[in-house]
C-alpha cells in the first residue's frame, strides 16, 4: 500500500474506535425486542473481547428468545488498552446461550466487514446491531440494503444528506431510531485519543470526564434502523396557522420555509422545507417526504444549489407535505 494510503487508513481508524456504551444499547434497543425472537443477531464491527453490543444480547439472549450471536471485528495491526487480544489476527465470538461459554473462532481474511468471509456470516444473519466506521457508513448501509437486512446501528446525523443514505430516507426504507432525540452520546475512546481530545479539543463541546475518565462526545450521533418502532408513529403535534408574512417561500423553489420543526402550520396543504432536526419526529402516516434541497434543484434547474429567500442560501432542507390537509 502507498504510503499516503496508508497514513490515510491508520487516520481513519483512529477516529472510528468509538465504543458504544453500554447504558445507550440498553436505552436503545428496548424499542426493538418484540423483532429478535428467533433471530440470529450479528454484531459485525465489534471487537468481541470489549463489545457492549456483544455484552448486552449475550445477557438478554433468553429473554429476547435469540437464535445466534455472533461478533466480528477488523484486525488492528496496533492494538490499544481496550483490547484483551493482541489483534494480530481478526478473530470472532459465537454464542448459543443455554448457559455455555461463547466459542471463539479465527478469521482468515482481516475481519473487514467487505470481506468474503464476513459476508457469508452476514447471510446468515438476520438483525444486524453495531456501531459501524463513521467513515465508511455510505458502504455500510450500501451492503446492508444489497444483502436485504434488519438493522440498528449507529451513524453521524449529516449521513442523511449522503446521496446514498437520503433516497433510502425518502423511500421509506431506512429512518431514524428511537433516540437520542437532541441529546448527545458519550463514547470510549482509546488512551491517545483522549490525550489528544485534552489537548486540543474543549470540554463539553468534544469531551467529557465521566467518574474521572475522558469520553469523547458525538453530538451527530444517530440510530439508523429499518426497524419499526413506536415513537416512528406518533403524531406531531402541529398548533400553528400558515401565514405568508411568518412562512415566506422560497426564490427558487414553490415552498414555504419553516425555521423549527414544532412551527409547522397544521393547515398547509404545499410543500414546506424544514431542518434536517424533523427527521427525528417524522411519521410516515403524517408526513410525506418530497425530497431535499440540492437533488430537487438539480432536477429543477439542472444547477445543484441551495434554497434561498431574498437571495440568501438556506442551511439543508428536506421537503415534506401535510399527508391530512388536502389542497
Amino acid at each position: 500500500m502507498p504510503r499516503n494510503q496508508s497514513l490515510h487508513a491508520a487516520n481513519r481508524a483512529k477516529y472510528d474506535e468509538f465504543y458504544t456504551q453500554l447504558s445507550d444499547i440498553e436505552k436503545e434497543l428496548e424499542h426493538y425486542e418484540e423483532h429478535f425472537r428467533g433471530k440470529t443477531v450479528y454484531c459485525n464491527c465489534d471487537d468481541p473481547t470489549i463489545s457492549n453490543f456483544f455484552l448486552y444480547f449475550r445477557l438478554k439472549f433468553e429473554f429476547l428468545g435469540l437464535k445466534r450471536l455472533i461478533t466480528t471485528c477488523y484486525k488492528n495491526p496496533k492494538p490499544d488498552l481496550f483490547s484483551k487480544h493482541d489483534m494480530e489476527t481478526a478473530v470472532g465470538l459465537e454464542y448459543l446461550g443455554n448457559g455455555t461459554e461463547p466459542t471463539p473462532f479465527p478469521l482468515k481474511e482481516d475481519g473487514d466487514f467487505r470481506s468474503k468471509e464476513s459476508i457469508e456470516l452476514l447471510e446468515q444473519a438476520d438483525i444486524v446491531v453495531t456501531n459501524p466506521p463513521f467513515s465508511l457508513f455510505r458502504k455500510y448501509i450500501a451492503q446492508l440494503i444489497e444483502y436485504d437486512k434488519k438493522f440498528v446501528v449507529i451513524g453521524s446525523m449529516n449521513a442523511i444528506a449522503y446521496k446514498e443514505v437520503f433516497p433510502l430516507i425518502k423511500s421509506g426504507r431506512l429512518w431514524l431510531g428511537h433516540g437520542p432525540s437532541g441529546k448527545d452520546m458519550l463514547f470510549d475512546v482509546p488512551e491517545d485519543y483522549r490525550q489528544e481530545l485534552v489537548r486540543s479539543k474543549k470540554e463539553g463541546s468534544a469531551y467529557r470526564r465521566v467518574d474521572g475518565v475522558i469520553k469523547a462526545l458525538l453530538r451527530t450521533a444517530r440510530w439508523f434502523t429499518n426497524l419499526d418502532h413506536k415513537k416512528r408513529h406518533e403524531d406531531l403535534i402541529l398548533y400553528k396557522k400558515y401565514s405568508p408574512d411568518e412562512y415566506p417561500k422560497y426564490d427558487n423553489y414553490d415552498a414555504i420555509n419553516v425555521s423549527e420543526t414544532a412551527d409547522i402550520p397544521r393547515d398547509y396543504a404545499g410543500e414546506m422545507g424544514v431542518p434536517i432536526s424533523f427527521l427525528d419526529k417524522h411519521n410516515p402516516d403524517q408526513f410525506e417526504i418530497i425530497g431535499m434541497d440540492r437533488p430537487l434543484m438539480t432536477e429543477l434547474t439542472g444547477k445543484q444549489s441551495r434554497f434561498k429567500i431574498n437571495g440568501k442560501e438556506i442551511y439543508v432542507r428536506i421537503v415534506i407535505r401535510n399527508r391530512r390537509v388536502q389542497q
